[in-house]
């Protein structure tokens, strides 16, 4: 690994996060988009319910299945090359999708948007990982997702105003337009940054074989935390672009614009919990090599109390049970620190493929629970409950899983490779 005289730092540093930063606020706003346009697309195509699951997972499918070739596309050919290529598919991919008549085309265009922003998040991570102090890295993720999170809060109500106006076939075109800008500025404004580091950068040539993606699946401590972040992370990706709308109108009563607003404060408050945990984490987190709380630590307590806190929201279906997902903001937030422990859990040089290893378990969950979640709406409204209570069952089921992954985490002894390179139980 470089020196720190070697590190990013002042200006320069900034621009990377923000060119970065900008691709990555308009994938997230792709990944959140259904939550909005959700009533008008079912209306507009007869979609079910399990329709509308399958539609919004096809983001996830694109998406995870570039993940292990992109570990080795970021490792071999840089960050910006390879994530400025594969956005030219989101563009395509949002135009067809503006296009489509049927639930076919439609799933064929969102499946191709998550291969194209399929490294918006994972391109940063390597670049982070090899540009930036190892201290810096759980700031520069939360910064990340504080971005992230803009972009679906300007999903929320910005877009529930443009839909009168322009339609959702229309906020789509727009959406293509802004991929194509951000396409450019990441391929030209990063050339010269990504050149002058790769001389500091170790090459995964030079590492073992050891690390090869057979051997990171295999390691119990990536199963360990795996499991967790595709039943949590994972899991809360699904609610938060898809299911947290329906929550609202169905469940809480709550008219499309009133949810929109809702959900608006939601996306806040979880962009201030990110920006928070970007404060925090850094001063009090330890990733094992300094003093603090264990990050692992900190993500069961923070899981822990989440699960309880869903447990009450299925308890309290009053419409003014949406404050509820206030703190539910801040407590999944912790969560991502998993994914930063995973990553300084392995040579920089394999950050590509780690990264992109776990994040293929986090998109494996999030298509999972997105789709079944609308696949056990569907069977309880055939059982004969009404739509309301039906959502209320199948995000117990939902609940019941997430407690099953966390008291696999809590009970597991896979040792935690630290960033010393020492192991270690947490």
């Amino acid at each position: 690994m470089p020196d720190h005289a070697h590190y990013l730092q002042g200006r320069l540093a900034m621009r990377v996060v923000l060119v970065f930063g900008g691709a990555y606020f308009l994938s997230y706003a792709f990944r959140a988009i259904n939550a909005v346009i959700a009533p008008a697309l079912m209306a507009d195509l007869q979609l079910s319910n399990a329709d509308l699951g399958l539609l919004s997972s096809a983001y996830f499918v694109g998406f995870a299945s570039l993940q292990l070739p992109l570990g080795v596309w970021l490792d071999k050919y840089g960050p910006r090359r390879t994530e400025a290529a594969l956005l030219v598919f989101a563009a395509l991919g949002a135009a067809i999708f503006a296009t489509s008549n049927t639930l076919a085309g439609l799933w064929a265009g969102r499946a191709l948007i998550g291969v194209g922003v399929s490294a918006c998040l994972m391109a940063p991570y390597k670049a982070y990982r090899s540009w930036y102090a190892p201290e810096r890295q759980s700031q520069l993720a939360s910064w990340m997702l504080v971005l992230g999170t803009a972009g679906a809060l300007a999903t929320t109500v910005p877009v529930a105003e443009l839909m009168p106006v322009i339609g959702w076939r229309g906020v789509f075109w727009l959406m293509s337009a802004l991929i194509v800008i951000a396409t450019v500025t990441l391929f030209f404004r990063l050339r010269d940054v990504e050149r002058e580091r790769m001389q500091f950068t170790v090459t995964p040539s030079s590492t073992p074989d050891a690390l090869s993606y057979k051997a990171i699946f295999t390691h119990p401590y990536f199963r360990r935390m795996a499991l967790l972040g595709s039943v949590h992370q994972g899991g809360f990706m699904a609610v938060q672009t898809l299911w947290a709308g329906p929550w609202m109108t169905q469940v809480l009563g709550l008219s499309i614009t009133q949810a929109s607003r809702v959900l608006f404060a939601f996306n806040l408050s979880l962009m201030l919990s990110y920006l928070l945990l970007s404060w925090w984490a850094p001063r009090h987190v330890s990733y094992g090599s300094q003093r603090g709380w264990p990050a692992l630590r900190v993500v069961g307590i923070g899981i822990s109390l989440s699960i309880l806190l869903q447990l009450t929201m299925l308890l309290l279906p009053y419409a003014w049970a949406w404050l509820l997902w206030l703190p539910f903001a801040l407590l999944v937030t912790v969560s991502t620190l998993a994914q930063t422990h995973v990553s300084l859990s392995f040579p920089s040089a394999q950050a590509g493929r780690v990264n992109s290893a776990y994040n293929l378990s986090l998109f494996i969950g999030a298509f999972s629970v997105q789709w079944g979640l609308g696949l056990l709406i569907d069977v309880f409204v055939a059982k004969g409950w009404d739509n309301s209570t039906a959502i209320r069952l199948a995000w117990c089921v939902y609940v019941l899983a997430q407690g099953f992954a966390l008291f696999r985490f809590v009970t597991s002894k896979a040792l935690v490779i630290t960033p010393t390179g020492t192991a270690a139980t947490q």
